[in-house]
């Protein structure tokens, strides 16, 4: 039985991500900043996977809280398998020089900073175990796109590309997988707030609800044996599919 440990888990594809995994089999540690969200998110998962699901309030930001998170899920359920870095913020949606300096450190430390964090502290307890999987989560950005009052997001998840990419060179020399997970455009609140009216047909489109994606990711997950693995739900083929498709048949992915 995988035990997996999902930072940012509370809602969203995070809590996606725990549902599937709980689904299939696993043990699953979530995580979140406040008690409140983190019990929310407990009470119904434990519904429907009583025994296999624990949760532990850290802010990604701040690497001695992940060392807490890390030796709370080993208490739980023992040796880590799967450790996903999934905890991300959004900008405001305004140009980069209308943002103040509180604003762009906020994401940069968690998208960047919490990813750097999470593969540090995972990477040590693999180590010392001889083995483990780390994935961190793409996003928009990831492969270069870019777009107006985008810049400080994109950015972030760019940088969380590179990084990831690095290390996986770096892991080579160790039994530890290292990869990236790419959910694409996938119908949450965090897209709901970045959504105008001009982008809605294309998210509804390319986009996906949260369960497609995450029982897709979930999947590759847990079959991967690569290192430098890219598990990616919207491939290049799907995008065109989707386009010639849309000219016959309309989604709402809101609905």
């Amino acid at each position: 039985m995988k035990h997996v440990v999902i930072t940012g888990s509370t809602r969203g594809i995070g809590y996606g991500l725990a549902r599937e995994f709980l689904r299939a089999g696993c043990r699953v540690i979530i995580n979140g900043q406040s008690q409140e969200s983190v019990n929310t998110a407990l009470q119904s998962l434990r519904e429907m996977y009583p025994g296999n699901v624990e949760g532990y309030v850290a802010a990604v930001h701040k690497r001695v809280e992940l060392e807490q998170l890390r030796k709370y899920a080993e208490k739980q359920f023992g040796t880590i398998d799967i450790w996903i870095n999934n905890a991300g913020i959004d900008q405001e949606r305004k140009y980069f020089w209308e943002l103040d300096e509180g604003a762009y450190d906020k994401v940069i430390h968690t998208n960047l900073k919490g990813v750097m964090n999470g593969c540090h502290v995972a990477f040590h307890h693999m180590l010392k175990q001889g083995y483990g999987q780390i994935f961190n989560m793409e996003g928009f950005g990831s492969n270069g796109m870019m777009r107006e009052k985008m810049t400080l997001y994109g950015t972030s998840k760019s940088a969380v590309s590179y990084f990831t990419r690095s290390l996986a060179i770096e892991a080579k020399q160790t039994n530890i997988k290292v990869g990236t997970l790419s959910p694409g455009m996938v119908a949450t609140d965090f897209l709901r707030k970045s959504l105008d009216e001009q982008n809605r047909k294309i998210f509804n489109i390319l986009g996906d609800k949260v369960e497609s994606v995450t029982k897709f990711l979930v999947k590759k997950v847990l079959e991967n044996q690569n290192n430098d693995a890219k598990i990616q739900w919207l491939t290049k083929p799907k995008v065109m599919w989707r386009f010639a498709s849309s000219m016959f048949s309309k989604r709402d992915i809101f609905d």
